[in-house]
């Protein structure tokens, strides 16, 4: 995939084209709504989900508390099975890592498990920087690298893709990559996966080297686990003979007990089902089963400057089950792209910004991607407060000033000064219910004009509270309940 993130613009601008785009929004829509309704139906049927809900968060949190201790674990199982772990504090040292590796099993390409990590730190892009061809095998990836296109979705990268459009790029892309699709291929999804499963088989069966990412890593006993649909990814984690996973250090769970819970939460909040179609997990290497060699990259990438933040840490919870993209209007309206980054909609809005920092237009302009409807709060497995996060980094865009941050803070410090000059506050009350009947109801020009087109301007009663208080409230007059009392003020 040549495509990057580099160099997008801010989320307005970036969702102010992409909602323009009429079909882009119909594939959405219609995607998105099938997902969250099979969903909701999927939930329905657990009568404790809310208390699995509630175990995921609190595993979760509990393993971030003490994630030092349990990260030295893996990496001990690990190693005692046969694996090697590799530490990797950020995109460039990851990368670096596996491209060794890569090299030094004298191989030129590698097929690969979809991984939203290895999209993290740009690894596809990093090898063919270093001779090296990676191939996607997950179907959405597959159509995403063949149309030279970046991924917009966390289940489904290729989402804003509607099936004449896949058939478009099977067959002019194709043959560039391998075996052609076949000449007379429709959009029919039978024969579309068809021709992918035909176009990846030569690759499963010639590649030496596959790179993986993990769902979840359970430090008792070192074992990694992927959950997927389609059995591409066990063909990746079985048939080469160097498997190289990157992980994310937060996918950790202490113990097989805590992952129970979470593969009953994942499937049904990801794809709706009851328990994902292939679920692998494998330990170390065993001779004469599976790859020869295991290495296991634990990425950081500012996951710990994350973990020091006592509100953002809880983004690290996040199991990229995608709900939280499913019902976001924002998301709905305005598509993957706009976001900027391999991890779009709502959690990529809180997860983004501090990974990457909110020093880039692109990052800073991330937490206010959103409504705060709450909706995304609602669905989370892991009850991650979506909306708190956004408005706690709101808060940090507006410290690092900027023109429209730098006007907000003038009008909140005169504000405070009026509101501490009870006279001065009170000649101003007057003034407004003076000249009521001369207020606009809505504002002419500026970033308020846009907002008042949707909202009612307050209306000022027609006396003050403080003026009608002094006129009412003696010590033998009784004010609750008085007939003439403002509407406003009862």
């Amino acid at each position: 995939m040549t495509g990057t993130y580099l160099g997008m613009p801010a989320f307005p601008k970036a969702a102010k084209a992409s909602t323009r785009n009429q079909q882009l929004r119909a594939n959405l829509t219609h995607a998105t709504h099938t997902i969250r309704d099979k969903r909701a139906r999927a939930v329905a049927e657990l009568d404790d989900w809310e208390q699995l809900r509630q175990s995921g968060k609190q595993i979760k949190d509990h393993t971030l508390r003490h994630l030092d201790s349990y990260l030295l674990q893996l990496e001990e199982q690990v190693t005692a099975a046969g694996g090697t772990v590799h530490w990797a504090g950020d995109a460039a040292e990851a990368n670096a890592i596996v491209a060794r590796l890569v090299k030094e099993k004298g191989e030129r390409e590698v097929v690969k498990v979809k991984s939203m990590a290895t999209q993290e730190i740009g690894l596809n892009d990093a090898l063919a920087a270093d001779g090296i061809t990676a191939y996607e095998t997950d179907l959405a990836e597959l159509i995403v690298q063949l149309g030279d296109d970046l991924p917009s979705h966390i289940l489904v990268p290729a989402i804003h893709r509607n099936r004449r459009e896949i058939r478009d790029i099977f067959r002019e892309a194709m043959g560039r990559w391998g075996r052609p699709a076949p000449d007379e291929l429709t959009d029919s999804p039978a024969e579309l996966a068809e021709a992918a499963r035909l176009h990846l088989r030569e690759k499963f069966l010639r590649a030496k080297v596959g790179v993986s990412g993990a769902n979840f890593m359970v430090a008792e006993t070192g074992t990694l686990v992927v959950v997927e649909s389609e059995g591409n990814g066990r063909m990746c984690l079985t048939l080469p003979e160097t498997l190289i996973s990157v992980v994310g250090i937060e996918k950790t769970v202490p113990t097989w007990r805590d992952l129970e819970v979470f593969l009953q939460l994942l499937p049904r909040s990801s794809t709706a089902e009851r328990m994902n179609p292939y679920t692998s997990t494998w330990t170390g290497t065993t001779d004469g089963d599976g790859p020869r060699e295991f290495h296991l990259v634990l990425l950081d990438n500012g996951r710990t400057t994350i973990l020091a933040d006592e509100v953002g840490r809880q983004a690290l919870r996040c199991i990229r089950c995608s709900a939280c993209l499913n019902v976001c209007p924002v998301y709905e309206r305005a598509g993957g792209h706009a976001y900027g980054s391999p991890y779009p909609g709502p959690i990529g809005a809180i997860l983004t910004p501090q990974l990457r920092g909110l020093a880039t237009e692109v990052d800073a302009s991330l937490p206010y991607a959103s409504s705060l409807c709450g909706a995304c709060y609602e669905v989370c497995p892991v009850a991650i407060d979506i909306p708190e996060v956004l408005v706690h980094l709101r808060e940090q865009v507006a410290d690092q000033g900027g023109p429209g941050h730098r006007a907000e803070r003038a009008a909140m410090a005169a504000a405070g000064w009026l509101l501490d000059r009870p006279a001065a506050l009170t000649a101003v009350e007057r003034a407004g219910s003076l000249t009521r009947k001369l207020h606009p109801k809505r504002l002419p020009i500026g970033p308020a004009k846009a907002w008042t087109d949707s909202r009612d301007l307050p209306v000022f009663p027609d006396q003050p509270f403080r003026d009608w208080w002094s006129k009412h409230h003696t010590p033998d007059t009784q004010v609750e309940n008085r007939d003439d009392a403002p509407r406003e003020q009862r």
